[in-house]
C-alpha cells in the first residue's frame, strides 16, 4: 500500500512525525541540558557538525549520490521546528546555515567535481560551510556588493571583505558572492572559497546581542587565489540565484520563528499554572488568559501561513510572496510574544537562567536578517502592484 500523500491540510505523514519524534529527542536529551553553558561559553562544540552530518540532518533533501536522504521538505520543516527544543539559538542558526543556506545552492546548479569536493563533506559534517553575501557597505542591497574576483590564468584573485558571516570564523569553505564583471547585478558570481587559502583572514568574531553561541565574523580577503573552476553555476549569473537561496533562508527563519513562539507559551503558561499570586496561579488571571489566547490564535495563523509558503517551495512553484509574508508576519510577532511571555514570569523572566530571558534576545534578529521586515514589506508592495 503506497505511502499516504501530504496535503496543505495535513501536510506531515506518519513518516514526517517519525521523524519529528527522533530529532525532538536527540534536541531534548543531548542539546537543551547544554544551551545556556554554550551561550556563556560563546560557542557550542565543533564537534556537533559530525553528529549533525551523522543523524543525516545536513542532507534532509540533498541528492543521495552524495549522501543526502532526498526527502521532501516537510521533513525539513519538522527538523527546524524540533531543533528549536535545544534551547540554544546560536547553535540552531549555525546548524541551518550548514544545511539549509549555504550547501542547498551547491546540490542546485554545482557540478559533479564541485558536489564530491565541497557537498558530500558539508552533508556529513566534515567540513563546516557558511554563506558569504554581505560586506560592510552592502547588506539587503545585494547589487552593491564590492569583493572582486578577478581571473588570472586557470585562477581567480579575489579581494575584498565580508561581514555577518554564520560559522564564519571556523568555516571550511564559503558559498561566496563575488563581483567578476561590471556594476549591478549582472556582474555577480558565487564562488565556492576554500577557508585555508593564502590571503584569507577572520578579521574578529562579532559580539551580538543574542545567538551569542553562533560565531559571526567579520572577513578580510587579500589577493586570495583559488581555482576557476570553483565558480559556481555561469559566470555573471550568480545574482538569480543568491536571490532564490534567500528564499530558503526566510523560510527557514518563519519556521524556526513560529516554533520557538509556541515553546515559549507554552513554557509560560506552565510557569503561570505554578506561580500562584494573591491566591491563585498567575496565568489564571484574565489578563493573562487572553494575552495568551490571542498570542495562540495569532502564532496558528502564522504557522498555516508558513505551511502555505512550504508547500509552495516544495513544489519548487513561485513562492517569493508568500515567503515574504510567512517571515514579516512570524519575525514581527515573535518580538511581541517574546515580551509578553517574558512579563508573565516577572522577575524570573529577567534572569539568564530561565529559556524565556535567553530567547527574548535571541528573536531580535529575526526582523533584522535575512532581509529585515522593512525589505519583506517592499516585496510583498511590488507583488501586489503598489
Amino acid at each position: 500500500m503506497a505511502a499516504p500523500t501530504p496535503t496543505l491540510l495535513q501536510p506531515f505523514t506518519e513518516d514526517h512525525e517519525a521523524f519529528r519524534r527522533t530529532v525532538r529527542a536527540f534536541c531534548e536529551q543531548e542539546l537543551a541540558p547544554h544551551a545556556r553553558a554554550w551561550d556563556e561559553a560563546g560557542e557550542f562544540p565543533r564537534e556537533l557538525f559530525r553528529r549533525f552530518g551523522e543523524l543525516g540532518y545536513f542532507g534532509i533533501r540533498r541528492d543521495p549520490a552524495y549522501g543526502g536522504s532526498g526527502l521532501d521538505y516537510f521533513h525539513v520543516v519538522a527538523y527546524a521546528e524540533e531543533l528549536v527544543r535545544s534551547r540554544n539559538a546560536g547553535l540552531n542558526m549555525g546548524m541551518l546555515v550548514q544545511g539549509e543556506i549555504a550547501i542547498p545552492i551547491i546540490d542546485e546548479i554545482g557540478t559533479d567535481a564541485q558536489k564530491r569536493e565541497f557537498l558530500g563533506p558539508a552533508i556529513r559534517g566534515e567540513r563546516i560551510a557558511a554563506l558569504a553575501i554581505s560586506e560592510p557597505d552592502a547588506g539587503s542591497d545585494v547589487a552593491a556588493i564590492r569583493t572582486t574576483a578577478r581571473r588570472v590564468g586557470d585562477d581567480l584573485v579575489v579581494n575584498g571583505a565580508k561581514t555577518w558571516i554564520t560559522n564564519g570564523t571556523r568555516a571550511s569553505f564559503l558559498t561566496m558572492a563575488v563581483r567578476t564583471g561590471g556594476e549591478g547585478h549582472g556582474g555577480i558570481s558565487l564562488l565556492l572559497f576554500p577557508t585555508d587559502a593564502k590571503g584569507f583572514q577572520v578579521s574578529r568574531k562579532l559580539e551580538k546581542v543574542g545567538n551569542a553561541s553562533s560565531d559571526t565574523a567579520l572577513q578580510y580577503f587579500e589577493d586570495c587565489k583559488v581555482p576557476a573552476r570553483n565558480l559556481l553555476g555561469e559566470e555573471n549569473q550568480g545574482f538569480q540565484h543568491i536571490m532564490a537561496n534567500f528564499q530558503g533562508e526566510r523560510l527557514a527563519a518563519a519556521i524556526v520563528a513560529v516554533a520557538g513562539m509556541q515553546l515559549m507559551v507554552e513554557d509560560a503558561i506552565r510557569y503561570g499554572e505554578e506561580r500562584h499570586a494573591f491566591g491563585r496561579p498567575v496565568a489564571r488571571f484574565q489578563v493573562w488568559r487572553h494575552r495568551l489566547a490571542e498570542h495562540l490564535a495569532a502564532i496558528e495563523a502564522a504557522r498555516w501561513l508558513t505551511y502555505r509558503a512550504a508547500a509552495l517551495f516544495d513544489r519548487r512553484e513561485p513562492a517569493v510572496k508568500e515567503i515574504s509574508m510567512a517571515k514579516l508576519v512570524s519575525s514581527e510577532l515573535a518580538q511581541r510574544v517574546a515580551y509578553d511571555c517574558m512579563q508573565l514570569h516577572g522577575g524570573m523572566g529577567y534572569v539568564l537562567e530561565t529559556d524565556i530571558a535567553r530567547a527574548w534576545r535571541d528573536v531580535r534578529l529575526l526582523t533584522i536578517g535575512g532581509g529585515t521586515s522593512e525589505i519583506m514589506k517592499e516585496i510583498i508592495s511590488r507583488a501586489a502592484g503598489l
